[in-house]
């Protein structure tokens, strides 16, 4: 991959001071104005959709929150789809970390993986992947916000999506946000991604964004 082909741009942010995190919070957007969110999912019915699919892992709404579980015969991270395809869209959830070594939020093109938001206990990244087609390809972090995460903690993720651009916020103060031209296009759908023993998510609202 020749990288002067790209725009991108790349931040490290230290956030000492974590504000108050809290589940299902309202976080102000950044690239965009939202309205009434264009989906919604709150797991109020104890079961998943047939907009979702368990793709690895263990994935269970038990009182209206969703769990998701690795498992070892898998000899894969748990990995769940929210398909719904979007270009420019944001997405905001509540999360827990609970006994999961990492969260993931990630989008994919129609050729395979695009980008992701990790988050663990120790902050967030925006990373773009690598490309399994080209050989040459490399990952490329364009941002990182380093801050402690209390696993036991509920806090609310907001994932903007705009042309090339992303901005990524953390309800307890996190934040990243990069630019990339090969961000600019169709995503496949929302996935989810975690590695470990539990993860709770809840309060999934998407707005779809004009192309």
């Amino acid at each position: 991959m020749k990288y002067t082909s790209y725009l991108c741009l790349s931040f490290t942010f230290m956030v000492p001071n974590l504000l108050m995190a809290d589940k299902n919070a309202e976080i102000a957007s950044v690239l965009a104005k939202t309205g009434k969110p264009t989906q919604s999912d709150s797991f109020k019915h104890n079961k998943l959709s047939k907009k979702w699919a368990a793709n690895k892992g263990e994935w269970k709404v038990t009182e209206g929150v969703l769990t998701g579980k690795e498992l070892q015969a898998d000899k894969h991270a748990a990995v769940l789809t929210w398909k719904l395809p979007n270009r420019n869209s944001i997405i905001r959830c509540s999360f827990q970390l609970k006994d999961s070594k990492f969260f993931h939020v990630s989008l994919n093109h129609q050729k395979g993986h695009l980008f992701r938001i990790i988050v663990d206990k120790s902050g967030m990244i925006l990373r773009t992947d690598k490309n399994k087609r080209d050989p040459k390809s490399k990952p490329i972090t364009l941002a990182q916000a380093k801050g402690k995460l209390d696993p036991g903690k509920w806090y609310t993720l907001q994932l903007e999506m705009q042309g090339d651009k992303v901005v990524a916020q953390i309800d307890c103060g996190l934040k990243v946000e990069g630019q990339h031209s090969s961000l600019d296009t169709n995503k496949t759908g929302y996935r989810f991604i975690m590695k470990g023993d539990s993860l709770n998510l809840d309060d999934l609202n998407v707005w779809k964004l004009e192309d």
